[in-house]
């Protein structure tokens, strides 16, 4: 017995068993308006995403032009950089500036020093903070949370109200004029807090069950922290890698302190020294050997930018 019920139909669709075709044929069901619906949407968001492109443009601007002014006005001489009105891209291009960077002063001395200080600190204050970060998020004793606190503490507090007491210290072990006390202290003291909080946050995400794995397979403390969790933390890693290099490549105070000669400066002691005969700076001079002091931190920065995102993100999941 068949069925009195027939198929309903929309408008724009075709019947069951209707034959398809170019539209016009005999039999043809016709498209509805879903097709240009469909490319408006499309539309819409190319729209929507160039819109997108052109407001992110205009808002680096102010980021990306101080860098563009900086990186052009050191291929210009003195007297167009004092120009009234400014000129975007130089007239003269010259390399003059970059010659007398490493003639007034020994600038790649300098730049070395800076360099290896930087590696140096960096490496130690990632060491050290991935176990501090660990003891605190994984082992449990007595005043664990009340010395976090402490350590926390070390945020609050001004490098310019410790300066006094450690350069007493370190005039007393004599070490005036060394690049020990640039190396040491930002591992060992104030500097490295934040590297030890941005640690233990990534430590405390970590799941229990791979730690209760690494005892089963006959892993002691040590070999968890090393073989599993310090593994486990290169985004963690890298924010405080690109933190703890762009701190210590610009630390300014520190190097005035301590260091007195020109071939112990680092680099922001010595961007100060391109002076004339009058005191005046030599803008052309300080603006080439600045653009020459950025390439690393962009280097460092272009290398662990990944890991840097995942560890700000890594940071604030748990604590």
């Amino acid at each position: 017995m068949k069925s009195d019920v027939l198929p309903v139909t929309t408008p724009g669709t075709s019947e069951p068993g209707a034959p398809t075709g170019p539209p016009g044929t005999p039999g043809t069901a016709v498209a509805g308006p879903a097709r240009p619906r469909r490319l408006g949407a499309r539309a819409r968001r190319g729209w929507n995403r160039w819109l997108l492109v052109v407001l992110l443009a205009l808002l680096s601007v102010p980021f990306v032009f101080p860098t563009w002014w900086m990186a052009t006005s050191s291929l210009k001489p003195m007297s167009e950089i004092l120009r009234r009105v400014p000129t975007i891209w130089p007239q003269d291009p010259t390399l003059d500036a970059y010659g007398q960077v490493f003639t007034l002063q020994p600038f790649a001395q300098q730049y070395w020093n800076s360099l290896y200080i930087a590696a140096l600190v960096t490496i130690g204050t990632m060491l050290v903070a991935a176990m501090a970060g660990y003891a605190f998020a994984r082992i449990r004793f007595p005043g664990a949370n009340a010395l976090f606190v402490l350590v926390l503490v070390g945020l609050l507090v001004p490098s310019e109200v410790t300066i006094v007491p450690l350069f007493r210290i370190v005039n007393s072990l004599g070490l005036m004029n060394t690049h020990w006390p640039l190396i040491v202290i930002p591992i060992l003291g104030a500097p490295a807090v934040l590297a030890v909080f941005i640690m233990r946050q990534f430590f405390l995400a970590l799941p229990t069950e791979l730690e209760e794995a690494g005892r089963i397979d006959g892993l002691g403390r040590w070999g968890i922290f090393w073989r599993i969790a310090l593994p486990l933390s290169r985004s963690a890693l890298g924010a405080v890698a690109i933190f703890t290099f762009l701190k210590s490549w610009n630390l300014y105070l520190e190097p005035i302190v301590y260091l007195s000669s020109k071939e112990s400066f680092t680099l922001p002691q010595a961007l100060t020294q391109y002076v004339d005969a009058y005191g005046g700076p030599m803008w052309n001079v300080q603006l080439a050997a600045t653009t020459l002091t950025v390439l690393p931190v962009l280097a460092v920065f272009l290398v662990a930018q990944k890991q840097f995102v995942q560890g700000l993100a890594h940071s604030g999941l748990k604590g």
